[in-house]
């Protein structure tokens, strides 16, 4: 089986191509066979009034693409101009090849791939931000 495959929980909500679909009672496997296609799963959703670090603002930018309530084109320098302003704070390599593959990502027009790259920072950003306030 090729293409991405999606493990549900159950009532797990996932949106596909601006299509909100919910598993039912049990776990499920779903195959997603087109390329390209927009997929979030609302569990990992972030709600606008969460976009208040620099990491969950560019990530709610590519969120935006992939539910639908965004341009890809209209947002490419946006997401672009975002995420170099992370590469100025997030100096480590690991950090960089992250941004950096986000920004391919971008460019790719992959925004689920930019996402998902961008998320892989979070969890560096909350220490780094819980380091500044101690």
């Amino acid at each position: 089986m090729t293409g991405l495959v999606l493990k549900l929980g159950p009532h797990e909500r996932v949106l596909i191509n601006g299509a909100v679909i919910e598993n039912g009672d049990r776990r499920s496997k779903l195959a997603i066979m087109t390329p390209g296609a927009s997929i979030l799963r609302l569990r990992d959703a972030i709600h606008p009034e969460e976009a208040n670090t620099p990491v969950r603002r560019v990530c709610y930018i590519a969120q935006l693409v992939l539910s639908g309530d965004a341009d890809a084109a209209g947002t490419r320098h946006q997401l672009l101009r975002g995420i170099e302003q992370l590469s100025q704070a997030l100096t480590d390599a690991d950090s960089r090849r992250l941004l950096a593959e986000a920004s391919h990502a971008v460019l790719a027009e992959q925004h689920y791939q930019a996402l998902k790259a961008l998320r892989s920072l979070l969890p560096r950003e909350e220490r780094l931000l819980a380091a500044g306030r101690a």
